[in-house]
């Protein structure tokens, strides 16, 4: 891929000295911290929460195959769901299948990987500079010329070759690491393509609710991080 060796001129972040949450993230303070919340919680909590993801799995079935027609059948039901809480297990798959990004991605076999390998972005040189900017203080964007910096630097690079109209903007990194830390690049991609320029068979509705937990999902992150976010 071009502008390969620019990618190793990115500034490594610290090594992570401390322990981290669940989320990958270094903590700042023990008590407070998701683990150490989710590890006070009683048994029967805990028991509820593994028969929610019992529910969104039967909801989904195998892949998301189950999908579109539970929400034929009971819209309701998954509006409801949703509103409560997608397992953290289950947020990657569920959030393409309610964008529609799994659609986008299995009508365009290919695309991505032309985008990365095969392209140019005029944006290159200042994505390399804002990467090591996304996400320091986490595990899998610290490395220099890791797997995270690295995956983050492609699908921020095929987005803004895709559209060249945007073509890339800072804080796009944000919203692509975000995803990464739940699916593969090529799935974090086609999402982004589904919240900025829509997908054929997602229902609007059910693609505002994805950009709404992105972006409190977004704002959770970024207080522990201390980034501002503006609204």
């Amino acid at each position: 891929m071009d502008k390969k060796k620019d990618v190793d001129d990115i500034e490594p972040g610290p090594a992570p000295s401390r322990p981290v949450d669940r989320f990958g993230f270094i903590k700042t303070e023990q008590s407070n911290s998701p683990e150490g919340i989710l590890k006070s919680r009683p048994t029967h909590e805990r028991g509820r929460e593994e028969r929610r993801i019992r529910k969104w799995r039967k909801m989904i079935g195998t892949g998301g195959s189950d999908w579109k027609h539970y929400v034929r059948r009971n819209p309701h039901v998954v509006k409801r769901r949703i509103r409560k809480g997608i397992p953290d297990c289950l947020r990657g798959l569920v959030w393409q299948l309610i964008s529609g990004s799994r659609d986008l991605l299995l009508m365009n076999p290919g695309v991505y990987e032309t985008l990365v390998i095969y392209e140019t972005s005029t944006s290159e040189l200042e994505i390399i500079r804002d990467i090591s900017r996304t996400f320091p203080s986490h595990i899998f964007f610290q490395q220099r010329h890791g797997p995270g910096q690295r995956s983050l630097y492609n699908v921020l690079k095929a987005y803004s070759v895709y559209d060249r109209d945007v073509g890339y903007v800072q804080g796009m990194g944000f919203i692509a690491g975000l995803l990464l830390l739940y699916m593969s690049e090529e799935d974090a991609f086609w999402l982004i393509v589904a919240l900025l320029k829509g997908a054929v068979h997602a229902p609007m509705e059910g693609l505002y609710q994805v950009i709404e937990l992105l972006w409190r999902f977004l704002l959770s992150m970024s207080k522990q991080l201390k980034l501002p976010l503006e609204t």
